[in-house]
């Protein structure tokens, strides 16, 4: 009976194949000419609105014929699992060319004559990160103009089934799709793809990529852009290589592009970061054994004299200050003179970067025809949800026509909530960062009592300090809370600026992106803020401890200085992330491909045809590329804000960045669906919220440097207290230490043991010893060291910004050739239309049409006498 059934269904294979001539994995009609340019897909449905549904497609498809598109259906019968019919569209040639107009779509008129760029002796040394030219230029640079149907003979037009690009087509007919009407419910006028798609009446909606990604298509016609995109950069082998803008602007569109050019020279200058980095970072390895605080902390006779008070009430005994040993000298990997020279760096390095982004973007817009690009038509239509949502009308004064719009009354309710709930959550992250520092101080006695009683942990005793291993448990567990907040609130921003109704796509992609950005700084960034500048800072001195909530002691930082915890915390979230976001991005949409793409390997083409494949794979949405910006800006902020605590972060950065670079168009070629191409002309508001990180990011390290490194406390006593001239920084340590007389205790704090009845404890202050007449208060040498801290960061921060204003104002955003080309492409395109009117007019003068005058022709040629003057 199985064997039967087994004969059965390849008898139906057998006939599926036999009765179709053309493959399916063709990207074409069944004639073989017309090209898909888009597909429709639904299943059919049992429930009570099924005729509903039905009634919709059946409207929507008739108003899209008669918008003039093409269908093709195929019935559910020939799909593979025999449930989903799709709805093939094709846009001919005179819908083309109608909405090229309307989309004020750039066209070719000429090949561009302007000479290149003289190349570089250099060059030669870089070629083996060059790409091949054809895959670098796919198409000839061209003059181009807006496309006119009254100016066709103007183009360059050789081939019409080629002159519109497929990404220009997919653009063209998804225009169409979002304002086709369907029918009247409820009195309202129902229109668009998109309200089709979230009621169900169709389950997808997609343009199609050209052939599989792994072999060429067996069609000539077929471009193979996504196979050529795949080998040359999708591939992680391929990580030296430079990108191919030209291809992936051509095949995603501009606003994808964009996006890969941007990350592509992040990546690039973060080479420069990376390195200095690593300089600095060696040079505080190569001199460790110099550091002379590390000397005194491990010296039995000095270090191993020094008595440290309890780090916790009670639980906690005394302890000799080498036990710090270890740490202390990994401290100085971090915190040494090039610390200051890489926070000053990396304040210009920001400048630099963002700079030249601006100049590296004005030459995008020249190259890809976007120089007099306004935000398209589709971003500034009112969303299909507002016009929904706003029942009341009033009249546009640019248009002149009705339109829906909100009341004041009931935005100001919205923005209430909004602003609300915004609060409520950034008050929960807070909470959160409150509840691990207490967990910090609950378990740091645990530690200390484990780790002094337990002989096993002897032998790592001086690396696993109490300190350390409290840092790095709480490090982790602050991780995990943030992954959770993150699932959380991602959905809780959709739902708020959903529920505020903003009118445009764009306004709400820019309310959506500061809210997620507002949750993921609060997020990330707040616990390393409280390191590096809450931790060790109000802690108080033994006798009168400051406390939180009155139960749990404030935390004290190593003797060796809290910059080491703040390198830690630093390391494991931006770490963590990186790991975590990658595993994201690949492993989860491989696996959820791994099922249709072992159907597309294992099945006939004739049986698992081009639209099935696709539709198989992952919808890459309208919020992808967003996702991919906020993962980059909050990676930004970690290599900026906190770097003066760990100048190794850059090079992690660009080690994960090159990884990030193929994993994106990985993922992008091979497990998700082609998106529809969109314009645009630079990163959005991003750029501004880039801007705003790099001035705080200045601030952020002078404060590092100042309150949280050990440098200004050094550098007073070695030229203001040192006695020593032949070794200056010896007798820190004790200098920095102040002495507490163990009798004044009060029982709170005080140990449950002292077995060797000490006299006198140690700790981090600046203050009077018990015998003196200002006994536990701060000495001049606080305040000398405080006034030296805020000089520090007032001359830091001032000579960082005039450095960047200088260097911003030397760099102007457009390249002087990028901006001579402009005009002269501007003026040679007006002269190309001129004569073109010109030449039309002359003929018209010929053929005896009274309405060509000669007042027309003397103006028409005024006017190109004027262009040439300009």
């Amino acid at each position: 009976q199985q064997s039967g059934r087994r004969y059965n269904l390849f008898l139906k294979r057998r006939l599926r194949i036999d009765k179709r001539h053309q493959s399916k994995d063709s990207i074409f009609f069944r004639d073989g000419v017309r090209r898909i340019d888009f597909v429709l897909s639904y299943v059919d449905d049992l429930s009570k609105e099924w005729e509903k549904k039905l009634e919709r497609r059946k409207e929507f498809e008739s108003n899209l014929q008669k918008a003039g598109l093409e269908l093709e259906t195929e019935d559910k019968k020939e799909s593979e699992d025999g449930k989903i019919y799709f709805v093939k569209i094709h846009a001919p040639w005179e819908v083309l060319i109608t909405y090229a107009e309307v989309l004020n779509i750039k066209v070719p008129i000429k090949e561009n004559d302007i000479p290149s760029a003289v190349e570089n002796p250099l060059d030669c040394l870089l070629a083996p990160l060059r790409l091949p030219e054809k895959v670098m230029h796919p198409e000839p640079d061209y003059f181009t103009a807006p496309f006119s149907k009254e100016k066709q003979e103007l183009y360059l037009i050789n081939d019409e089934s080629t002159f519109f690009s497929p990404s220009m087509r997919n653009r063209i007919v998804n225009y169409i799709l979002t304002r086709c009407p369907y029918g009247t419910e409820e009195g309202k006028k129902k229109f668009g793809i998109k309200r089709l798609l979230n009621n169900g009446t169709y389950s997808a909606a997609y343009p199609l990529h050209d052939c599989q990604y792994w072999k060429k298509a067996n069609d000539p016609n077929c471009d193979n852009e996504r196979y050529t995109l795949y080998m040359e950069w999708a591939r992680f082998l391929r990580f030296y290589k430079e990108q191919p803008l030209d291809l992936i602007r051509k095949y995603y569109g501009e606003k994808i592009g964009i996006y890969f050019a941007w990350l592509g020279f992040y990546t690039e200058m973060l080479f420069l970061a990376a390195v200095v980095g690593l300089i600095c970072f060696l040079y505080g390895l190569f001199t460790m054994d110099e550091n002379m605080s590390s000397k005194e902390i491990c010296d039995p006779a000095i270090g191993g004299e020094i008595i440290m008070c309890p780090l916790c009430d009670r639980e906690c005994e005394y302890w000799r200050l080498n036990t710090t040993c270890e740490s202390s000298e990994y401290s100085h990997l971090f915190d040494n003179v090039a610390t200051l020279f890489f926070a000053i760096f990396m304040g210009i390095w920001v400048t630099l970067f963002l700079e030249f982004w601006k100049r590296r973007q004005a030459r995008l817009k020249y190259e890809w025809d976007l120089v007099d690009f306004e935000e398209e038509q589709q971003q500034l239509q009112l969303r299909p949800e507002y016009e929904a949502k706003c029942t009341q009308k009033k009249k546009n004064p640019v248009t002149q026509e009705m339109e829906p719009y909100l009341p004041i009354t009931s935005q100001a309710v919205r923005f209430c909530i909004s602003g609300t709930t915004v609060l409520f959550w950034v008050s929960l992250i807070i909470a959160s960062m409150i509840a691990v520092i207490v967990y910090r101080l609950a378990v740091y006695a645990a530690f200390a009592s484990l780790m002094e009683n337990t002989q096993s942990l002897q032998p790592i005793s001086g690396l696993l300090t109490p300190q350390l291993a409290t840092s790095v448990t709480a490090s982790c567990l602050n991780f995990v809370i943030i992954m959770i907040l993150n699932f959380l609130y991602e959905r809780i921003a959709i739902w708020i600026t959903d529920m505020e109704i903003p009118r445009t796509h764009m306004e709400y992609e820019n309310r959506l992106t500061m809210k997620m950005f507002l949750f993921q700084f609060v997020n990330y960034y707040s616990s390393c803020f409280y390191v590096a500048f809450f931790k060790g800072k109000f802690v108080g001195y033994p006798g009168a401890y400051t406390y939180m909530f009155n139960r749990w002691r404030n935390e004290e930082c190593d003797p060796a200085g809290c910059l080491i915890e703040l390198t830690t915390q630093l390391t494991i979230v931006m770490a963590g992330k990186q790991i975590w976001g990658n595993i994201q991005e690949a492993v989860v949409p491989w696996i959820c491909n791994w099922w249709g793409r072992r159907k597309a390997r294992n099945n006939p083409e004739n049986l698992y045809s081009r639209w099935e494949q696709d539709h198989d794979l992952q919808i890459f949405g309208a919020l992808g590329l967003f996702y991919e910006y906020l993962e980059m800006v909050i990676q930004f902020g970690f290599i900026t804000l906190f770097v003066a605590s760990f100048p190794l972060a850059p090079l992690l950065a660009l080690m994960n960045n090159i990884l990030e670079i193929r994993v994106d168009s990985w993922k992008l070629t091979t497990q998700y669906r082609r998106p529809v191409a969109a314009k645009a002309h630079s990163i959005g508001v991003w750029q501004e919220i880039l801007n705003g990180m790099a001035i705080l990011s200045v601030v952020t390290n002078a404060f590092i440097v100042a309150f949280t490194s050990d440098m200004i406390p050094r550098l007073v006593y070695y030229y203001a207290y040192s006695e020593n001239e032949d070794s200056p920084m010896s007798g820190y340590i004790n200098n920095s230490l102040s002495v507490f007389q163990i009798s004044d205790f009060p029982d709170r704090n005080k140990p449950k043991m002292n077995p060797e009845n000490f006299v006198i404890c140690r700790y981090r202050d600046y203050r009077y010893p018990p015998d003196h007449e200002r006994r536990y208060l701060h000495t001049m040498q606080f305040w000398h060291i405080l006034a030296a801290k805020l000089a520090f960061i007032i001359i830091m921060e001032h000579v960082v910004f005039i450095v960047k204003f200088f260097v911003a104002w030397m760099i102007p955003d457009v390249p002087a050739d990028v901006k001579a080309k402009i005009k002269r492409e501007k003026y040679l395109t007006q002269k190309i239309l001129h004569e073109y009117e010109l030449e039309k007019l002359k003929e018209r003068l010929c053929q005896g049409d009274k309405r060509a005058t000669e007042k027309e022709f003397i103006a028409t040629e005024g006017r190109m006498e004027l262009s040439r003057a300009m």
